[in-house]
């Protein structure tokens, strides 16, 4: 064991402020990319829980999100049945509306809008979320059936069984959803039947996106290019994995997220590195006459360094664990109150590293420190 990490180990207590504020300056910026990353899980999750292996695209659109109109001539449809790779196409179709819940027992009313997701209610269908079982798939065959994540109930105002109001037409919740969370608008998801039912269909020979399966999914990236290659600038087919970190890119590239991410990336710096680079050099500074001895035994200052950086080095790795303790907390947490959260692994790993920079940078800064290990103190 090296004399830095034997040091830490034993006067761990010397550089817990230091741990923290690693810890507290990583969970700032992970907590919000979390958060921000989970709005696109939420409103996409019927994409990422399908059983679609590529997505059709209007050429332009190069994201789900915040990416203008995403409507596709119907024509298409029929086309990608063409590659010999594809068994099965269906439209990805969503709108929205007014939703008035009928409040009951005095209870005050909900007015707001939500989003409606659609969903072909056929077993196995290609845009029938794989986490749907039998009893929700059954319960959207009725007619003006909706299915509500069970985080939803509450803010729309109802709970399984109660009917309420979607666009002007009465509609009854028929299945409770899990893991459907959506901390923007409120969404319900209906059947392609109802969804027509509503007013919400395309018109005017256009569909929304298209979700494809393939007979073998191992060959997607190679349909892919294929599909792209014959497209003529009418379309762009993207894999299930590339649309998903389009998505989270297109919200992380948004100007407000932009700004308060850079915002917590600059603050975290700032106070990680102040708060460490303070408490090695006071821990430091308590164990000076042990550092004096080391250069009386003949230690030179240079190789005396390299155990200050090796030990910030250490207290950088111990602040890293701290923040996953604390982000598998917070991630807990907002598990319980249904708000959805994603780390792309991008800036996981963005952030360790910016960590360990912190504390190494801080061990620099704290080595001036080192020049009142004069031996001749020890006579004193």
């Amino acid at each position: 064991m090296s004399l830095a990490l034997a040091t830490l180990l034993y006067e761990w207590r010397r550089y817990t402020a230091a741990m923290v504020a690693l810890a507290f300056a990583g969970l700032l910026i992970l907590a919000q990319v979390g958060m921000f990353t989970g709005i696109v899980k939420g409103a996409t999750a019927t994409i990422d829980r399908s059983r679609a292996d590529l997505m059709i695209l209007p050429p332009k659109m190069d994201a789900l999100i915040n990416s203008g109109g995403s409507t596709l001539p119907v024509r298409l449809q029929p086309q990608m049945y063409m590659h010999p790779e594809v068994v099965e196409v269906a439209s990805w179709d969503g709108d929205g509306g007014r939703w008035v819940n009928y409040p009951k027992d005095g209870k005050k009313a909900v007015t707001t809008f939500v989003n409606v997701n659609m969903v072909d209610t056929r077993p196995g269908a290609v845009n029938l979320p794989v986490d749907f079982d039998e009893a929700t798939r059954k319960a959207l065959l009725e007619p003006y059936s909706v299915a509500i994540d069970e985080s939803q109930l509450k803010r729309l105002g109802v709970k399984l069984g109660d009917t309420a109001s979607l666009r002007g037409k009465t509609v009854f919740v028929r299945a409770v959803l899990h893991g459907y969370p959506d901390i923007n608008n409120a969404s319900v998801t209906v059947s392609r039947d109802t969804f027509r039912l509503l007013g919400m269909a395309y018109k005017d020979g256009k569909s929304g996106p298209l979700m494809i399966r393939l007979k073998d999914p191992d060959r997607a990236l190679q349909v892919r290019d294929e599909l792209n290659a014959k497209a003529n600038g009418t379309y762009r087919a993207w894999t299930r994995q590339e649309l998903a970190e389009a998505n989270q890119g297109a919200l992380m590239k948004e100007q407000i997220i932009g700004l308060f991410l850079s915002a917590s990336v600059i603050l975290g710096f700032f106070i990680g590195i102040g708060i460490t680079s303070q408490t090695l050099r006071g821990a430091i500074l308590s164990s000076i006459k042990e550092f004096a001895s080391l250069r009386a035994l003949g230690v030179s200052m240079g190789s005396l360094s390299l155990v200050v950086i090796e030990l910030s080095f250490w207290v950088g790795v111990a602040g890293l664990m701290a923040t996953t303790v604390l982000m598998v907390g917070v991630y807990l947490l907002a598990a319980n109150g249904g708000v959805p959260m994603g780390f792309p692994m991008s800036w996981v790993v963005g952030v360790a590293l910016l960590l360990l920079a912190i504390a190494v940078a801080s061990g620099v800064l704290a080595l001036g420190i080192l020049k009142k290990s004069q031996p001749a103190d020890l006579l004193r």
